[in-house]
């Protein structure tokens, strides 16, 4: 694997230390896995069936409390899982935590999902990330799996996220209405992009909208990154000033590498 993943661009975080309205969901294909046979073969469930499970979810508080809104103090989320005890683990923090994102099985799968809460003119929205290929040749070969895996499993890690960070959520309910803004990372450029999957409460709850876009914001732009621009000085009204997920700025356009 050596010598062809070194042909392919790396997410930067692996350069870092340790540390429409309708309520219908879109047909995907299921594929099965012999039960109890562990491949390192990266087109893995991800996060089994969709549903969520509060008793197999571990969540660790590093840094961060439920009083403090995260329009003034950085909050993200770096969740993984596990396939020997098929259980999540859930790290609400200031910046990505590191130590999760360690070691060649999960270098292999890519199964994490990581998001950031930012404040874009006044509104909060909630980002998440999802890396689909690039890396490894393996990942490439299962890409379109891939994001179809992750677009039907992202509603359980949105409940993850509402039901890990439960006192957050019950001291500032108005959060389950953000935006949610979900980007597929992958060196294919027609998966590559960036959807809006609507308010949380509702995105957690029916999953990716058929039309991955919202009424009021009109077409969503693939130009990276977005949602519609924060300003371009400092101000009191965007936060924080840059994302705290390191991921590469590739630009996208039309499906396009510029």
């Amino acid at each position: 694997m050596g010598s062809a993943a070194a042909l392919l661009p790396t997410p930067a975080w692996q350069h870092q230390p340790s540390s429409s309205s309708s309520s219908r969901r879109p047909s995907i294909n299921r594929h099965r896995i012999h039960p109890g046979r562990r491949s390192i073969f990266p087109v893995a469930r991800l996060f089994g069936p969709a549903i969520f499970e509060a008793s197999k979810l571990k969540v660790m508080f590093l840094g961060v409390d439920d009083r403090k809104h995260p329009e003034k103090l950085p909050r993200t989320y770096t969740l993984t899982h596990s396939d020997v005890t098929a259980r999540l683990t859930l790290a609400i923090s200031q910046s990505i935590n590191w130590a999760q994102l360690q070691g060649w099985y999960h270098k292999l799968q890519r199964d994490e999902v990581v998001a950031e809460w930012r404040k874009v003119r006044g509104k909060m929205s909630l980002h998440v990330h999802c890396h689909i290929s690039g890396g490894h040749f393996l990942l490439d070969l299962v890409a379109n799996l891939r994001h179809h895996i992750f677009s039907r499993e992202l509603p359980v890690v949105l409940k993850a996220f509402v039901h890990g960070d439960g006192g957050l959520f019950r001291t500032y309910p108005d959060l389950e209405d953000a935006l949610v803004w979900v980007y597929f990372h992958s060196n294919s450029p027609d998966l590559h992009s960036v959807e809006c999957w609507g308010p949380l409460r509702r995105a957690a709850e029916i999953g990716r909208p058929e039309k991955p876009a919202s009424d009021d914001l009109g077409e969503v732009d693939k130009s990276w990154p977005t949602p519609h621009q924060r300003c371009e000085t400092d101000c009191d009204c965007c936060f924080p000033l840059h994302t705290l997920i390191p991921w590469p700025t590739a630009q996208m356009k039309a499906g396009e590498p510029q």
